[in-house]
């Protein structure tokens, strides 16, 4: 792939849209916002204070938490279901933002172990426009040529990833959470608003520079 192949999210073309704790988003050429997480990041107690506090939001929004409101969310007009969609994942992020955890990747060589493992197939695999590490988890933008060229590319980079980092850490088990969250880009306009987004991250973590890794691209 190169840059000039890469579109934003097309409402007319094939896409899916499937749940886990997180929607995940897919469509083939399309720049997406992708978000993982460490194991320890959402400690219970933080994840209890997020779960009320999405609750309350759902119900402001005439949804009923305790019942199938992700079915009634996606069956909602796409301009409302992706501005709900948005703010539950913004509520979620700015707890990772409170750096919960042990949060081992404020050390500069682990930071530089997960950067130069997503910048190893940029223009081969994918097109990597923008991307942040932060002490407890990583966001970026970046196109694949399919969906299944994305889950496998994810899987592939957080495996290389928690194997690299377990072993220069001495220890084994689960590095990185098994799930991750991915929004299909919808325009130019909302392109540059990630990008600023993800730029402006360790910011927002209260972070000194050396605590995180931020790269994006010239375009």
């Amino acid at each position: 792939m190169t840059p000039d192949e890469m579109q934003f999210f097309d409402p007319v073309d094939d896409y899916a849209v499937t749940w886990n704790k997180l929607p995940h988003w897919s469509q083939t050429g399309t720049v997406a916002f992708i978000t993982w997480r460490t194991a320890d990041s959402i400690p219970k107690h933080v994840y209890r204070q997020f779960v009320s506090q999405r609750n309350a939001f759902l119900q402001s929004e005439g949804l009923d938490p305790f019942g199938h409101w992700q079915s009634v969310l996606d069956a909602l007009p796409k301009t409302d279901s992706l501005r709900i969609k948005w703010k539950l994942i913004e509520c979620f992020d700015g707890r990772l933002d409170e750096c919960h955890g042990a949060c081992v990747l404020r050390q500069p060589e682990l930071s530089r172990l997960v950067a130069d493992s997503l910048s190893k197939f940029d223009g081969d695999r994918y097109i990597l426009t923008d991307f942040v590490v932060m002490p407890n988890h990583v966001h970026l933008l970046a196109a694949f040529p399919s969906e299944e060229t994305m889950k496998r590319q994810i899987t592939g980079w957080k495996r290389f990833q928690a194997r690299q980092i377990n072993a220069l850490l001495g220890r084994s088990g689960k590095f990185w959470q098994d799930y991750d969250f991915d929004h299909l880009v919808r325009s130019e306009a909302q392109f540059e608003y990630y990008r600023r987004y993800i730029a402006d991250n360790g910011r927002r973590g209260h972070l000194k520079p050396n605590q995180y890794r931020h790269w994006s691209r010239q375009l």
